[in-house]
């Protein structure tokens, strides 16, 4: 044979083992994520929360109030619902949403109790136990926060004025 009739049965004798090992790479990542994959799984999780908001000795009626997934990292925290207080100060929120992981659900209130004339207006976070998540869109229980003094100034207490 002639060294350019070799040359070529080597160039297809390569090109044919190059497909080969492309295939079985492409097999091998095709069973890896179906076997993986369904460990994460997205499900449907709820919360809920309830509780009477206070400015002293009055309720605390119209404060906004909003139940979030917390979530860190780049990904935005998820608004699961949002509502006012009622003129007695009372609110109940409930929320889904789908996750990978389970959700934390936090309760951001927004108000102007013992305010003055300042811009904005305060924000409070109160984290919600897990305990308190559900599977499914809705909650089973609902943490009840309680009746609480928003005269207080809580220590991690901040100022927002787009919510």
């Amino acid at each position: 044979m002639s060294h350019k009739k070799l040359t070529l049965l080597k160039i297809l004798n390569e090109d044919r083992n190059l497909f080969y090992t492309m295939n079985f790479t492409l097999l091998s990542i095709a069973l890896f994520c179906a076997l993986i994959a369904p460990t994460f799984s997205v499900f449907t999780q709820s919360t809920g929360v309830k509780g009477t908001l206070m400015c002293g000795d009055k309720p605390l009626a119209n404060a906004k109030v909003k139940l979030y997934d917390d979530d860190t990292g780049p990904d935005l925290d998820d608004l699961l619902a949002e509502g006012t207080t009622d003129s007695l100060g009372q609110f109940l929120l409930q929320g889904h949403t789908s996750e990978v992981m389970t959700i934390d659900p936090k309760l951001n209130i927004y108000h102007d109790c013992d305010d003055g004339i300042k811009p904005c207006q305060r924000k409070v976070t109160f984290n919600i136990p897990k305990s308190f998540v559900s599977n499914g869109e809705t909650p089973k229980q609902f943490f009840n926060i309680g009746q609480i003094n928003m005269q207080i100034e809580f220590e991690s207490e901040s100022r927002d004025c787009v919510h």
